[in-house]
């Protein structure tokens, strides 16, 4: 039996997961080399009811077989994040209204295997360096790029899909609750008073 449905996206129980692995979907669409990208996320069924114009522009208002599912999230992309502004400091200036139950992000990054972090040499671990620790990432034999989706909810629930360049297909995504906590954290707090 195959676990995806027709449009390629694995099938998940929890909205939230659901929710990242459509986004990490539609991005995966767009090839890599991506910049990275915010969205919000709404409960399907109170934008069905209080927007409908927009529910229709989005394909929401379907009955059957290709309406969301009960509970669902809608992913909503927003406006294209700011050049040259670090990710941390553009995620301090935002604020969602209350019709937002959740945000969720993509980011390309450039990793390491646990065994390569050992042989950081120290002057790059010192605050200051890490345009110098980027290069030396960029350039190592080990190094893989990857693709982080991560989704945050205002009720606390959390959801990561890891997708690395090299197994660029729906059923290599890797999906948890911890997989990048630095930016769960970041996206948290875009709901913090």
């Amino acid at each position: 039996m195959n676990n995806l449905p027709i449009d390629g996206t694995p099938l998940a129980a929890n909205p939230l997961t659901r929710a990242v692995l459509e986004i990490d979907e539609y991005v995966a669409g767009l090839g890599w080399d991506q910049p990275a990208r915010l969205f919000a996320l709404v409960d399907t069924d109170r934008l069905r009811a209080e927007e409908p114009a927009l529910a229709e522009q989005l394909g929401l208002d379907g009955e059957g077989a290709d309406a969301p599912a009960p509970a669902s999230l809608t992913p909503v992309e927003q406006d294209e994040l700011p050049a040259g502004v670090p990710l941390d400091e553009f995620l301090g200036t935002v604020a969602w209204p209350d019709a937002v139950a959740g945000c969720a992000m993509t980011v390309e990054r450039l990793m390491l295997p646990p065994s390569a972090e050992a042989s950081v040499p120290e002057d790059l671990q010192e605050e200051g360096a890490e345009e110098k620790l980027a290069r030396w990432v960029a350039e190592h034999p080990d190094r893989q790029e990857v693709r982080m989706t991560v989704a945050v909810l205002r009720d606390g629930a959390r959801e990561s899909a890891l997708r690395l360049r090299e197994k660029d297909s729906p059923t290599e995504v890797l999906t948890g609750p911890d997989l990048v906590p630095g930016l769960t954290e970041a996206l948290a707090a875009t709901f913090s008073d």
